[in-house]
């Protein structure tokens, strides 16, 4: 579990209340303010884990202050509300809210709403991850199959006698196949430029 936390609510005793839940709950870092722009502040100040918001507040509602927060981190955000309308539903959700808990909040409440916020965070992490290693191979393969159609073409090879040959190329110069096909391009490209 997480260990810091931004809470923000703008009645002291809601406060007072969740921050007790919260150490219980294993929290040792437990930042806390009263209005959103304060929140937007202190979570870009100090990078929680992530943040509880209430939604009514007097300035900064909860939803704008976690907007304001989303852009700059990619932080878990669960909203508190004693009213649930399908307006503000709808406009928590269009901003990339995690969990949505109303008040009075119990324990028993709050303790699957960020266990399930904080996984989810972190399957969105490990997909971006995965995207970037796919696009990066992507990337490899495209230089890969590029030199080999060079080396076809230039010396009349099929394919698999030109993979063949960059294979044996990456194997005797202790190199990977990207780096002969690297290599095989600029080559080329050097040799163009004469």
């Amino acid at each position: 579990m997480s260990k810091s936390i931004l809470i923000c609510d703008d009645e002291p005793l809601i406060r007072m209340s969740l921050k007790s839940i919260l150490v219980d709950l294993g929290f040792d870092e437990i930042l806390e303010c009263g209005d959103g722009a304060k929140a937007v502040e202190l979570a870009l100040a100090s990078f929680p884990d992530m943040a509880i918001l209430d939604v009514s507040m007097p300035g900064m509602d909860g939803i704008s202050a976690a907007l304001e927060i989303r852009k700059k981190l990619k932080i878990p955000i669960l909203l508190l509300t004693g009213v649930c309308d399908s307006a503000t539903v709808k406009r928590a959700s269009a901003s990339g809210i995690a969990a949505f808990l109303t008040k009075p909040l119990r324990q028993q409440d709050l303790l699957p709403a960020i266990e399930i916020a904080l996984k989810h965070v972190e399957e969105v992490e490990d997909l971006k991850e995965k995207i970037e290693d796919l696009r990066e191979f992507i990337e490899n393969r495209k230089v890969m199959e590029k030199a080999k159609g060079l080396l076809m073409e230039k010396s009349r090879l099929s394919e698999a006698e030109a993979y063949r040959i960059m294979q044996k190329s990456a194997m005797d110069k202790r190199k990977t196949l990207l780096q002969v096909a690297k290599g095989i391009l600029s080559s080329d490209v050097l040799a163009s430029q004469k």
